[in-house]
């Protein structure tokens, strides 16, 4: 696959590998691990890394919608596949069809998709409410007889029950525990033999979980990305961040003294500036919010300055630099938690939001082994 730009995201895929290694080893001995993969593994693609997450190991995936999860499917990923998100039931064919497994999160659904048979069995997981208020069974009743309706059913099968945490990421883990109780407290109520029971995400699969469980999923910390920093820090190996974000210098200028640059002027020179211009802007996920940020090129530092355009945006060049110098917006030198916060929001929102405008470029041992460019795929 060729691209056309020389603004790109590139993966190293030998970090991704190595995470999921590392974390094996230290916390999940004996646990199955459920590679969550939704939103196109926030923002790192998930095809190429649910490949190298089944040369490490896992044999789950997770994701957020049907779509999602046809195209690991039309890309050789076998192993099975859990939808978090709701699916009408007009598509349990196309459900049953790719093989997928669906969640059943209220009673009222689960009661309409049973009276919607399909010619090969569809595999439920049942999701319980145990604190977030989003999606989830909440009464303990209704959800024993949602596991037995299923049961009893030819056309469905049971192969798990999970829940979500509201507040993995915090120190304090009041709220935690009371999550953590009352899952358990409602899988103590059914017969869990044979069924994959999880509870926690990344930052939750460090704390003492239920002895129910037998599953974590992970997303945040295969691609390298820590909830917060002291979880990070806590870790016993480091992880490894897979994603760097680069692109180059298309034009250079001095402009005199009293010289607004970008939008609104919101940036005015003081003195003679060498102002240089990248071709990368919000369209392409760089936040139009970001204050006080910084760029590395020509081994040193420059500050972006002026409001960031849909497809540029503009640094100060304290140096002899000329238009094609590599530029790294998020990298060795700028960790994606800076980047946050120069914009105010989390790492795996920021990820999330590099579009697909940006070229995907993977490596292994520093070869480029794939790249993914969606936009000249596009046929209407």
């Amino acid at each position: 696959m060729i691209y056309y730009r020389d603004t790109f995201i590139e993966i190293d895929l030998d970090a991704v590998f190595q995470n999921v290694v590392n974390l094996k080893r230290h916390f999940y001995d004996g646990i199955d691990v459920i590679g969550v993969v939704k939103a196109d593994s926030y923002g790192h693609g998930a095809v190429m890394v649910a490949r190298t997450l089944v040369e490490a190991g896992v044999r789950h995936f997770a994701v957020a919608t049907i779509d999602e999860a046809i195209e690991l499917r039309e890309n050789g990923i076998r192993e099975p596949i859990l939808i978090f998100g709701s699916v009408d039931a007009r598509h349990l064919a196309i459900v049953a069809e790719y093989g997928l497994t669906i969640t059943a999160y209220s009673f009222h659904w689960l009661k309409n998709a049973l009276s919607h048979p399909q010619s090969k069995p569809v595999s439920l997981q049942v999701k319980i409410d145990t604190g977030m208020n989003r999606l989830g069974i909440v009464d303990e009743e209704q959800f024993r007889e949602a596991v037995r309706l299923i049961r009893e059913n030819p056309h469905f099968r049971l192969a798990g029950v999970y829940s979500h945490l509201a507040t993995a990421e915090e120190e304090d883990e009041t709220y935690y525990r009371m999550q953590a109780d009352r899952f358990e407290a409602m899988i103590g109520g059914i017969d869990a033999s044979g069924l994959m029971i999880h509870l926690s995400n990344s930052a939750g699969s460090l704390k003492r979980m239920p002895a129910c469980v037998n599953a974590v999923r992970l997303g945040l910390f295969v691609n390298g990305i820590s909830p917060t920093a002291a979880i990070k820090a806590g870790l016993p190996f480091e992880l490894r961040p897979s994603l760097s974000l680069y692109t180059k210098i298309v034009q250079v200028k001095t402009v005199p003294p009293h010289t607004k640059v970008s939008y609104n002027g919101t940036y005015e020179t003081t003195s003679e500036t060498t102002i240089g211009t990248m071709p990368i802007g919000y369209a392409d996920g760089y936040d139009r919010r970001l204050k006080n940020g910084r760029v590395w090129v020509n081994g040193g530092f420059a500050p972006v300055v002026g409001r960031v355009c849909m497809d540029y945006a503009m640094v100060v060049l304290d140096q002899c630099v000329e238009p094609g110098a590599r530029v790294e917006l998020i990298g060795p030198h700028i960790p994606l938690e800076e980047y946050c916060g120069w914009i105010g929001t989390n790492n795996y929102h920021a990820t999330c939001a590099f579009t697909d405008r940006l070229p995907r470029i993977y490596k292994r041992q520093g070869e480029i082994v794939a790249v993914v460019n969606r936009r000249p795929q596009i046929r209407l």
